[in-house]
């Protein structure tokens, strides 16, 4: 019997956890940050993120949509690119282009398809999101979509994309 009341107090605070809405839920699920810092796939971006300033903002309760380049997206650009956007005189430049990036709200990959949309970034211009064939924002392929974080979703992108 004592054996038997053990597991039901183990089962009721494992129930708790798993249909808390409070903090205990805030540990399972990761912000875009958290997200992309565990995926390996973004140190550059983080890192660009970092050196903006803007790695708060991010972790803010949103919602965001972020199309995110990867460290391979980072890398296609011209030699020298991210190291000089990345010094402390072209901070805005960076800022500018990290929150092209970046659109208010959470919009997933079925709220694209077959629809070809221009939406306005946090950056202040628009991004061309076409959802015909796949999802490209700008000439950026989506190649890997809707990673949902606690405070928005990422969409993985194959270029890093740049504001007129």
């Amino acid at each position: 019997m004592k054996q038997l009341s053990k597991l039901m107090a183990v089962l009721a605070v494992a129930t708790s956890v798993i249909f808390s809405t409070g903090p205990a839920m805030s540990y399972m699920k990761k912000d875009i940050v958290g997200t992309a810092v565990a995926s390996g796939k973004f140190t550059t971006l983080i890192t660009a993120l970092k050196t903006a300033g803007l790695v708060d903002v991010l972790k803010g309760n949103g919602p965001f949509t972020v199309f995110a380049p990867t460290d391979e997206a980072f890398k296609a650009l011209p030699d020298g690119t991210v190291a000089n956007l990345l010094k402390p005189e072209n901070k805005d430049k960076l800022i500018a282009i990290l929150t092209y990036h970046v659109v208010p709200g959470k919009t997933l990959a079925a709220d694209l398809t077959g629809k070809t949309v221009s939406v306005k970034t946090v950056e202040g211009s628009s991004v061309k999101i076409d959802g015909v064939n796949g999802v490209k924002v700008n000439q950026a392929s989506v190649v890997t979509p809707d990673i949902i974080a606690s405070n928005g979703v990422i969409h993985v992108i194959n270029k890093v994309i740049l504001p007129n």
